[in-house]
C-alpha cells in the first residue's frame, strides 16, 4: 500500500495487514486496541544502489541491528515493524542517515543527494503513519501505550547487565511511574531455561531514541516503554540464532504485555472489555482457518480405538483359558485404512509458520506432533514396535501413578453394591443410555458390538456409543457409565463438533489423561462411583506397570488373579485392554487423570472449559484464553455432575480415602 493508503485505512478504522509500497516497514492492524508495539530496528534490507557503497559487511550490520525482535510481538494486534537496515537510515533518530556509527564509517562514497533524499523519505514516511496510528487510538480510547522494542549486544559489556531493559530518561515518570515498574515486574517475572532473567529500569540504555521521543512529543497521553531485549537468543559474536529460546521469549513476552496493557488501559483509556484476552484479535485469521482445514481433512476418519481392538477377542479367550492360562493370546486386527508414509507426510507438510499468535501456533504444532506420534501407533498395530510407541506417546506409570494404585488395592473391603447380584443386560443399558440422549438434548447412536472389549465406548467420528454384546451391569455400573460416556465422552465430541474451528474435535495431545481424568470424576462427582470401580483403575496401573516391566500376557494376567483375587473372566477382559495392539499403556491414565483433575475441580477451578472438546489440561489456560477471544464457542453441553455435583451421597469415610491419593 502507499502511505497514503495506509493513513486512509488507519483514519477510517479498517483493519489490514500491508507492507509500504517502498517496502521500508511493515504494519499490521488486526484490531484497534489502545496499544501498539513496534520493532524499528527488525530487519536489515538495504536498497541494492547503496549495498556498493556500504563500508560494513552484512555481519557488522547484523551486529548493530535487532533481529528477530519482531517475533517477540508479532502475537500482538497491532504492529510497526522497520523492513530496512537501520544503516540505510536509522528511524530512532532525527538526523536519518549516518556517517559513522559505533566508531566505524558507514560510508566508503558519500551518498548523492537523491540517495539521501529518498532515506530521509522512508524515515519520513514512518513517522507520518506513527502520527495518523497514534492519533487515531488517542481520538477512539483516549489514551494509548506503545511498547518500542529493541535489542542489544550484552557481551561487550564488562559487568553483568539485565535481560530487559527500561529506558525512560524522557518519559513522564511522575504521571507513568506506577505503569513503568509493573512493566518492569512483568519482564522480571519471564523464566527462561538456563538463562538469569533480570529487568532493570535505566541500566544499559535510558529510552533516548526519537521512535519515544517523536511519540511522547506529539501525544500527551501516551506512554512509550522503551524496552531492549539483551541477545541471549542468538550468539551475537557468530549470528546463529536460538529458535526454541525466540519461542520461549514469545510466548512469555505476550503474556507480559497483557498484563501490562490491561492495567494500563483499564485505569487510563476508555476501553470497555474487563477480559485482558480482548486485548488481542478477535477473529479466526486465514491463516488458522487453514491449519485447521488441513489438519481436519487429513484426520478426520482416523480413529485409533477402531483399530487397535482386537478382532478375534473371544475365540483367543477361549484357547487362553484351555490352555489353563499358559499359552498367550494371539491377537488379530483390521487391516489400516490409510497409508502411514503418506498421512506423515502430510501431516509435516502443515505449514504452522504463517499463524502469528504463538499460543494459537504452538497449539496446532502439538496437536500436528500428536498425531504423527498416534499414526506411529496405528502403523506399528501388531508388532513389537507399538508398544514403544505407546510409551512414546501415553509414557508410562511412575512412583506416584504406583503408588496410588499399591495404596488403593491395599485398602480393606468396604461393604457396598454387590456387583455380582442385579446385573441388567445391554437393553436396560441401551435405555439408560438413552435417557441421558434425551437429558443433554444429543442425537447420536447406540450400538451393540460383538468384538469390543471395553463395556462401553463412544465413537467420536460417528458420535456412536457402543455397547459390548453380552456385558451386564449392575445399577450403579449403569448410572456411573452414563455419567462418563455421555455426560463426559459424547458431550465433548457434541461441544467439539458445534465449534468454528475443528481442532478440539481432532484432540489435543495425550487428552486421554483429561478426558478419562473428567469422565471418572464425573462419575465420583454424580455419586456413582464406588471402591470397585477405583480398585479396577488401580489395577490397570499395575498391568501397565508389570507389562512395561517385561511381563507378558500370561506372567500379568496370572499376578492379577492370584495376587489381588480378580476373578479369571475380569482378569482377562482388563489384561486384554493393557495388551491390545501389542502394548497400550493408555489405560494407567483413568487413575492418573483422575487423581489430576479431582485436585483441579478441589482447588476451585471451573472445569466446563476443558469440555469444548477432546482436550488436555495442560491448554487449560489456552482455552479460556481463545474463549476470551471468542475464537471458539463456550461449551453447549455441560456434564450434569459438574454443574450439580452431588459429592455428599459418597460417605465420607470415601472422601477420606480419595484425599490420599497423590
Amino acid at each position: 500500500m502507499t502511505i497514503n493508503e495506509i493513513i486512509k485505512a488507519i483514519k477510517s478504522g479498517k483493519t489490514f495487514k500491508a507492507t509500504a509500497e517502498d517496502k521500508s516497514f511493515t504494519i499490521k492492524i488486526d484490531r484497534y486496541v489502545p496499544y501498539v508495539c513496534t520493532a524499528i530496528h527488525n530487519g536489515g534490507n538495504l536498497r541494492s544502489e547503496l549495498s556498493s557503497k556500504i563500508a560494513l559487511n552484512d555481519y557488522e550490520r547484523w551486529y548493530e541491528e535487532d533481529p528477530h525482535t519482531a517475533d517477540f510481538i508479532a502475537s500482538m494486534p497491532i504492529t510497526l515493524v522497520g523492513n530496512d537496515s537501520r544503516y540505510e537510515y536509522e528511524l530512532n533518530r532525527e538526523k536519518p542517515v549516518y556517517e559513522e556509527a559505533w566508531g566505524k564509517k558507514v560510508w566508503k562514497k558519500p551518498l548523492s543527494k537523491k540517495e539521501l533524499k529518498i532515506s530521509a523519505q522512508k524515515h519520513e514516511n514512518y513517522y507520518k503513519v506513527t502520527h495518523a496510528l497514534i492519533e487515531k487510538l488517542e481520538k477512539d480510547f483516549g489514551a494509548a501505550l506503545v511498547y518500542d522494542i529493541h535489542s542489544y549486544n550484552h557481551k561487550r559489556w564488562d559487568r553483568e547487565v539485565p535481560v530487559f531493559n527500561i529506558g525512560v530518561e524522557r518519559v513522564d515518570t511522575k504521571k507513568y511511574g506506577k505503569y513503568i515498574e509493573h512493566w518492569r515486574e512483568e519482564l522480571a517475572k519471564i523464566e527462561l531455561k538456563n538463562i538469569d532473567v533480570k529487568s532493570e529500569i535505566n541500566d544499559v540504555f535510558f529510552g533516548r531514541g526519537y521512535n519515544l521521543e517523536y511519540i511522547t512529543k506529539n501525544f500527551k497521553n501516551t506512554l512509550v516503554l522503551a524496552t531492549e531485549i539483551s541477545k541471549i537468543y542468538c550468539d551475537e559474536e557468530t549470528g546463529e540464532i536460538y529458535p526454541q529460546v525466540i519461542k520461549n521469549i514469545q510466548s512469555k513476552f505476550k503474556k507480559a504485555i497483557l498484563n501490562n496493557a490491561n492495567l494500563y488501559v483499564n485505569d487510563l483509556t476508555n476501553w470497555k472489555h474487563n477480559d485482558k484476552n480482548m486485548l488481542l484479535d478477535n477473529s479466526i485469521t486465514q491463516n488458522i482457518k487453514k491449519v485447521d482445514n488441513q489438519l481436519y481433512k487429513l484426520t478426520k476418519n482416523f480413529e485409533l480405538l477402531n483399530y487397535v481392538n482386537p478382532i478375534n477377542v473371544k475365540s483367543e479367550k477361549k484357547r487362553f483359558f484351555k490352555s489353563k492360562f499358559t499359552v498367550n493370546p494371539n491377537f488379530k486386527y483390521k487391516p489400516i485404512k490409510i497409508n502411514p508414509y503418506e498421512l506423515t507426510k502430510e501431516l509435516y507438510s502443515i505449514d504452522t509458520r504463517k499463524i502469528e499468535d504463538i499460543t494459537i501456533r504452538h497449539l496446532y504444532e502439538s496437536v500436528i506432533i500428536g498425531c504423527i506420534d498416534k499414526v506411529n501407533l496405528l502403523s506399528s498395530i501388531g508388532t513389537d514396535k507399538f508398544l514403544y510407541n505407546s510409551l512414546r506417546y501415553f509414557g508410562r506409570p511412575s512412583k506416584v501413578d504406583i503408588r496410588n494404585a499399591e495404596y488403593i488395592l491395599l485398602l480393606p473391603e468396604i461393604k457396598e453394591e454387590n456387583i455380582k447380584a442385579h446385573r441388567f443386560g445391554v437393553d436396560k443399558a441401551k435405555k439408560i443410555f438413552q435417557e441421558a440422549f434425551d437429558y443433554y438434548g444429543f442425537k447420536g447412536k447406540i450400538k451393540v458390538d460383538k468384538k469390543l472389549i471395553s463395556s462401553a465406548m463412544v465413537v467420536n467420528s460417528t458420535k456412536t456409543v457402543l455397547l459390548k454384546e453380552g456385558a451386564t451391569f449392575s445399577k450403579k455400573e449403569l448410572q456411573y457409565l452414563a455419567e462418563h460416556e455421555i455426560g463426559v465422552h459424547m458431550a465433548t465430541t457434541m461441544n467439539a463438533s458445534n465449534d468454528k474451528l475443528k481442532v478440539f474435535g481432532i484432540g489435543l495431545p495425550i487428552n486421554t489423561r483429561t478426558g478419562e481424568g473428567m469422565a471418572v470424576l464425573s462419575e465420583y462427582l454424580s455419586g456413582n462411583f464406588t471402591m470397585n470401580r477405583l480398585r479396577e483403575l488401580a489395577l490397570r496401573v499395575i498391568a501397565v506397570d508389570l507389562m512395561c516391566s517385561g511381563a507378558d500376557f500370561k506372567e500379568c494376567f496370572n499376578t492379577i488373579v492370584q495376587t489381588y483375587k480378580i476373578d479369571t473372566d475380569r482378569a482377562y477382559n482388563l489384561v486384554t485392554r493393557v495388551y491390545r495392539g501389542g502394548g497400550f499403556t493408555k489405560d494407567y491414565l483413568y487413575l492418573n487423570g483422575f487423581s489430576k483433575l479431582l485436585k483441579f475441580w478441589q482447588e476451585g477451578n471451573d472445569l466446563t472449559p476443558l469440555l469444548v472438546g477432546k482436550t488436555s489440561i495442560s491448554f487449560y489456560n489456552t482455552i479460556l484464553e481463545m474463549m476470551g477471544r471468542n475464537l471458539i464457542e463456550k461449551p453447549k453441553y455441560i456434564t450434569k455432575s459438574f454443574e450439580k455435583p452431588m459429592t455428599e451421597l459418597n460417605n465420607k469415610l470415601f472422601d477420606y480415602i480419595l484425599s490420599g491419593l497423590k
